[in-house]
């Protein structure tokens, strides 16, 4: 999305991290409906492309569900019996080498701090023995956030961190495996905090910033249905 690109700041860092080629699983946090955009410009600085489980009621969307099939996204169905399931075309997307990129709160944290994270970026890692990389991005809730009026402006900067892969044995629990995505997912954040490059201006809503320090990890969701 060109207007996104040039449109702001970027700071990253760990890009080489992500290796250039064969299968890659990216977790990271969730704070606006603009992730998904930011996500795909860190992959591509890697000249990859990026396939995101999404949650399914967005494939159902008018406009935005026919793009979402056309560009290869994976639908998550959520709270359900079907939800494991849903992960079985993530694992084959990992199994043919590609970028599966996930989201594993869920939705977006309306608090802006790391949320309670749901268990599928775990079983992915542990059933493919691909490593989970935990990614920290900050910066695009100024524009779209959930429940407030979309705001744009030229130059808002983003930041995303990138942390070192995280290997998750198939014995491991699922839920101590989310636990310590999340916790490498938090440690990102506050990075990603700490080197946001931009404060708010004299009399301007301070209600987006938060201390690296309240970047805190919470307990997985612990649901009898596996998502």
């Amino acid at each position: 999305m060109p207007v996104l690109e040039r449109g702001i700041r970027w700071t990253v860092e760990g890009t080489h991290l992500l290796p250039p080629h064969g299968p890659l699983l990216l977790a990271t946090n969730h704070t606006s409906y603009l992730d998904p955009f930011a996500a795909g410009y860190l992959v591509d600085r890697r000249h990859r492309r990026p396939r995101f489980l999404a949650k399914a009621e967005l494939f159902d969307k008018p406009l935005l569900g026919p793009y979402l099939r056309a560009a290869g996204q994976i639908p998550v169905m959520r709270e359900t019996d079907a939800a494991a399931g849903s992960l079985t075309a993530a694992i084959a997307s990992l199994e043919k080498g590609e970028c599966v990129v996930v989201f594993p709160e869920g939705t977006i944290s309306t608090d802006l701090e790391p949320a309670p994270a749901r268990t599928g970026v775990a079983r992915l890692a542990a059933e493919t023995g691909v490593p989970v990389t935990p990614v920290g991005m900050w910066g695009l809730h100024r524009i779209l956030f959930k429940g407030r009026k979309p705001v744009w402006r030229w130059g808002v900067a983003e930041s995303i961190v990138v942390g070192a892969p995280i290997r998750i044995a198939p014995v491991e629990d699922a839920y101590h495996a989310t636990d310590r995505v999340m916790a490498a997912i938090a440690t990102c954040v506050a990075r990603a905090r700490t080197i946001y490059p931009q404060r708010p201006a004299p009399g301007e809503d301070d209600w987006w910033v938060r201390s690296p320090e309240t970047a805190r990890p919470r307990p997985s969701l612990r649901s009898e249905v596996p998502t």
